[in-house]
C-alpha cells in the first residue's frame, strides 16, 4: 500500500521532503507537538510524542488529515509501538563511569574515545541505557511503557549499589 509522496507534497506544502538527504517526509503537527516520517511504503513512524497515547494519537491525526486532502489510504492503519526512547536527568548528580564499568564490567560498556556515554544493556526488561556523567540518561529499546519505568527502577539501584553517583554541591 505505498503512498504518493508527491501529492502529499502538493496538499501539504509546509511537509517537507529531501530525497536526496532522507527517503521520508517529515509531517510535523502542533497539537500533539510532533513529527511523523512517512515512506512511499506507506509506513509512518511518529517521533517527539510524550506518551504511547499520544503517538497513537498523532498518527490517526496525520492520517485524517491525508485523507480529508484526497490521499488514499487503503484499509484501516495498524499501529504498533515499536521503540520507545525515555530520558531521565538525576538532577545534580555525577556518575563516574570509569568505575561504573569495573563494577559491572558483563553489562557495561565505555569507550569514551568514541562515545561519550556508558552503555549499559538490560536483561529485564530488555533495553539498552546510555548513561553519560553529567546525570543524564537515554533509555531505548522498549516498547511498552511499563518497561520504561521498570528500567529506570532497576538502574537507579544499581547506580546506586556500585557507589558511583556523587551529589554536586550548589
Amino acid at each position: 500500500h505505498g503512498l504518493d509522496i508527491n501529492a502529499i507534497l502538493m496538499a501539504f506544502p509546509d511537509a517537507q521532503y529531501r530525497p536526496d538527504v532522507f527517503p521520508g517526509l517529515v509531517f510535523r503537527l502542533k497539537k500533539p507537538k510532533t513529527a511523523t516520517l512517512i515512506f512511499h511504503s506507506g509506513k509512518m513512524v511518529c517521533t517527539g510524542a510524550k506518551s504511547e497515547k499520544e503517538s497513537k494519537r498523532a498518527i490517526r491525526k496525520v492520517i485524517r488529515e491525508l485523507k480529508r486532502e484526497g490521499i488514499i489510504i487503503i484499509g484501516k492503519p495498524e499501529i504498533k509501538i515499536q521503540n520507545i526512547v525515555a530520558t531521565v536527568d538525576l538532577g545534580n548528580i555525577s556518575i563516574d563511569l570509569e568505575n561504573f564499568v569495573y563494577a559491572a564490567p558483563e553489562f557495561v560498556m565505555y569507550e569514551p574515545e568514541q562515545f561519550p556515554g556508558a552503555i549499559y544493556r538490560m536483561k529485564d526488561p530488555k533495553c539498552v541505557f546510555l548513561i553519560f556523567s553529567t546525570g543524564k540518561l537515554v533509555c531505548v529499546g522498549t516498547n511498552r511503557e511499563e518497561d520504561v519505568y521498570k528500567a529506570v527502577e532497576n538502574i537507579l539501584p544499581i547506580l546506586e549499589d556500585t557507589k558511583v553517583l556523587t551529589r554536586n554541591e550548589g
